[in-house]
């Protein structure tokens, strides 16, 4: 008989990542805000080429007109608008009749032959397009002027210089998520590379490096951005750098302090023990097990980019029209708050929406991402 007893398959381990991966999408706050970022960002991406508008197009026909669902001209604004139109040409104006989405009106002139060029003051407005002279009479002194009617959308309404408010935010978002996200890509690259090296090496290349720190704290940030804007340049490239130059210091003493805690636990002593050099220990036990309290902070960080670099379009020295950020909607709708609320709930309602769903995110991540919880 045989009694050997069948060998147990061993079983699979769950790494690190696999089990952070499991915890984050139970979190449900966690994943519905990863899930609203991610359509944020698509909706910024692919939106401004939905809405119909550029975010530079100027519509002198609709300066501060209100958010609406119906489409403009609205239908009593399309005969005063066309009588406007011609009010130059110095004709006899007849009738408005406006059948679906085309216009006419009868016009004559008493001395010479109407030109077919008169059309042109009505190609001019943006509420009418393919403007054509029709029904001329034999002499020349009559007929009627044909339009189509050029229907737009202003679901956001347009801002004070005509401009559609929606695409106009939607970009913004491009520029704001892309300043905001890169910026604090930078900060971490920097921030945890020095403050890791620094609290873990400690004694002199420890305070070598944090008083470099020291000194890089005492430097104005505006001189130092008015600095790079004078020997580069303003360029959209320059903004994420500056901003990410000089917030990577608060992340690398956050970083230094817990590595200054870290390299006493007992998994770095065996570390030590079994010959696994600095940079090993560093990248296989120290860093990882900061990835909790880094995550946290770019959460913060990412606002408080959003913010500076907003700061720095106020001066001069960052967005420039027409280009636009959240930031810079936000401090045009706070000045004209009384006549336009419009014009700072919107892009306001996209920024803090966003901000929520990052901290959201940053908590659950900060959960899933923490050793103690595994």
């Amino acid at each position: 008989m045989n009694f050997a007893r069948p060998i147990a398959k061993p079983v699979a381990g769950r790494s690190l990542g696999r089990d952070a991966l499991r915890r984050l999408r139970a979190n449900k706050a966690a994943m519905a805000s990863l899930v609203y970022l991610v359509l944020m960002a698509l909706a910024c991406i692919i939106g401004p080429h939905l809405t119909g508008h550029n975010y530079d197009r100027v519509y002198q026909a609709y300066v501060r007109v209100p958010a609406s669902l119906e489409p403009y001209p609205h239908a009593g604004e399309i005969a005063p608008q066309l009588e406007r139109t011609l009010a130059r040409a110095r004709l006899d104006l007849g009738p408005v009749t406006v059948d679906g989405n085309s216009a006419s009106i009868a016009v004559s002139s008493k001395s010479r032959p109407l030109d077919p060029r008169i059309t042109r003051y009505v190609e001019r407005s943006d509420l009418f397009a393919n403007a054509r002279l029709v029904d001329l009479a034999p002499d020349g002194l009559s007929g009627r002027i044909e339009a189509d009617v050029h229907r737009v959308r202003f679901l956001f309404g347009t801002d004070p210089t005509g401009r559609d408010l929606l695409t106009r935010t939607l970009f913004a978002g491009r520029i704001s998520l892309t300043i905001g996200l890169l910026a604090t890509l930078v900060a971490m690259l920097i921030g945890v590379t020095w403050g890791a090296v620094a609290g873990y090496l400690g004694g002199l290349a420890d305070a070598v490096m944090m008083r470099i720190v020291d000194v890089l704290y005492a430097l104005p940030f505006v001189f130092f951005v008015i600095l790079l804007v004078v020997f580069f340049g303003r360029n959209f490239v320059l903004m994420f750098l500056a901003v990410g130059a000089v917030e990577w210091l608060d992340m690398a003493r956050i970083v230094r302090g817990q590595t200054l805690s870290l390299k006493n636990r007992e998994f770095v002593a065996a570390a030590e023990a079994m010959g696994v050099t600095s940079a090993g220990i560093l990248k296989r036990h120290i860093v990882p097990n900061l990835i909790g309290p880094v995550v946290v902070y770019m959460t913060l960080l990412v606002p408080r980019v959003i913010l500076l670099e907003s700061f720095l379009s106020f001066l001069g020295l960052g967005v420039q029209e027409p280009m636009t950020s959240w930031g810079v909607l936000i401090a045009d709708g706070a000045r004209a708050i009384d006549s336009m609320p419009g014009l700072l709930l919107f892009p306001a309602a996209f920024l803090t929406s966003t901000l929520l769903a990052l901290n959201f995110l940053g908590d659950g991540l900060r959960d899933a991402l923490d050793p103690k919880e595994r």
